[in-house]
């Protein structure tokens, strides 16, 4: 009972929506960007190219977790 509720009073509030969906549009593409494709031009996978197994990779995060720099 309350999930239908809370289902038709979003839907009928995107529905009324003007502006809210243009401003809606425009989050969802600026999400896209950043996430689509800034991170592959970025942000490369360093832990996958650098090391060849799972043991090695948890080596190196644990490394440098400990050896925090205090300056």
């Amino acid at each position: 009972m309350v999930a239908r509720k809370l289902i038709t009073f979003y839907s009928d509030g995107l529905k009324n929506m003007t502006i809210g969906k243009t401003l809606w549009v425009l989050v969802l593409v600026k999400l896209f960007i950043m996430f689509g494709i800034l991170k592959v031009f970025f942000f490369p996978d360093l832990l996958n190219t650098n090391f060849d197994n799972d043991e090695s990779r948890a080596d190196y995060v644990q490394q440098e977790l400990l050896n925090v720099d205090n300056s």
